[in-house]
């Protein structure tokens, strides 16, 4: 099977919230929704964001849900960004919309820069800048690592 990851799909507990937050308040595209139920967002090229009831969702995942008073779920969503300032302006920016600051911009010891907000979900957003983190032409990723 090829490494393509082509849709990532979050559990919601209420979609309308979550169009709220991606949509109105980071701008996002919708591609298609069926309301309360499940929204499809272009995330990338050649991939989308689905947001879909968690209720809904064990019909065809099995028994997935948020644990109330747990830890957050063992998952982030990144974004690598060109630069400390693009990273404290997208951290602004999902909070703006209604996220909430997990950890503000700073200085990595690997070397970079990052920070973390979540969702109204509580899916954890990295915000990164690599400097040795490059995409050539072709959408190869070179991460400034040797390789294994």
């Amino acid at each position: 099977m090829e490494p393509v990851v082509s849709a990532i799909t979050l559990g919601v507990r209420d979609v309308a919230r979550s169009r709220r937050f991606y949509v109105d308040g980071l701008g996002w595209r919708p591609l298609a929704e069926q309301e309360g139920e499940i929204l499809f967002l272009q995330s990338a090229h050649g991939q989308i964001l689905a947001l879909w009831d968690v209720a809904s969702m064990r019909g065809e995942y099995g028994d997935v849900g948020h644990h109330e008073q747990g830890p957050a779920v063992p998952v982030s969503l990144g974004r690598n960004v060109g630069s400390p300032e693009e990273v404290d302006r997208l951290l602004a920016e999902g909070v703006a919309a209604g996220a909430a600051l997990v950890s503000g911009g700073r200085h990595q010891s690997w070397g970079g820069y990052s920070g973390c907000f979540a969702d109204p979900d509580g899916f954890r957003w990295d915000i990164v800048f690599n400097p040795a983190f490059s995409v050539d032409d072709g959408g190869n990723v070179s991460l400034g690592m040797p390789s294994p």
